[in-house]
């Protein structure tokens, strides 16, 4: 396609669907610098229901631009906010790191907690391993992805449930890869989007740890 033609069509695009910030709704942009600038913020260290079994940090509260952000992404297919959201990840990681709250390993592993197939089908694919990625790539050589979770197919949504009935809903629900079994010994940050009562977090750090995998921290996008 030339220049030409490629130019009308994406503005024949606009014209269907505008470009506005998640954030804010403001005109011809996906996300704009004010909203940016809203959530470059100092990483919250989060006191979730359910005991995790390592420190939980947040880029934010689950508010204002970045809850908008995050629900665009899950709700709304906006794949375009992959980049800035995974930018904001990356930013909370290396605050923690400065921080002195991850060890100076030599490799530090970023590990997607597990969606629910049925809503990674919904969304066009899991939103969170997509902003991860972008994340490790912001972050450098020294960080990579694994996706190794995944939910059975057997557990309930847990939207609405309790910390407790999340937790008991979850407890063998979640398990690891086989083929990514060889990656034990690492060092992992769990990485989300939202932490709500940390019912997904914890059993997903059992897994890990189970299968001996140095998790270090959770590190999310907000908290709720």
């Amino acid at each position: 396609m030339s220049r030409v033609p490629r130019a009308i069509a994406a503005a024949g695009a606009d014209l269907v669907l505008p470009r506005t910030c998640a954030g804010c709704g403001a005109a011809d942009t996906d996300w704009c610098a004010r909203c940016a600038r809203h959530v470059a913020d100092a990483p919250v260290e989060l006191r979730p229901r359910v005991d995790v079994g390592v420190a939980v940090w947040a880029a934010g509260r689950y508010r204002g631009p970045l809850r908008h952000a995050i629900l665009a992404v899950k709700e709304h297919g906006r794949r375009d906010l992959t980049g800035p959201l995974g930018t904001v990840l990356a930013d909370a990681v290396t605050t923690v790191a400065r921080w002195g709250e991850l060890p100076d390993s030599p490799r530090l592993t970023l590990v997607p907690a597990p969606t629910r197939r049925a809503a990674a089908r919904r969304r066009g694919g899991d939103p969170v391993t997509g902003i991860a990625a972008v994340a490790a790539t912001r972050l450098g050589p020294r960080v990579g992805t694994a996706p190794l979770l995944f939910t059975a197919s057997a557990t309930r949504d847990s939207a609405g449930l309790s910390a407790r009935d999340r937790r008991a809903n979850l407890r063998g629900g979640i398990r690891l890869r086989p083929h990514h079994l060889g990656t034990a010994r690492m060092s992992a940050v769990l990485v989300d989007d939202v932490l709500t009562t940390g019912a997904t977090a914890a059993e997903s750090v059992r897994v890990l740890r189970h299968a001996g995998i140095d998790v270090t921290a959770v590190v999310v996008l907000a908290g709720a």
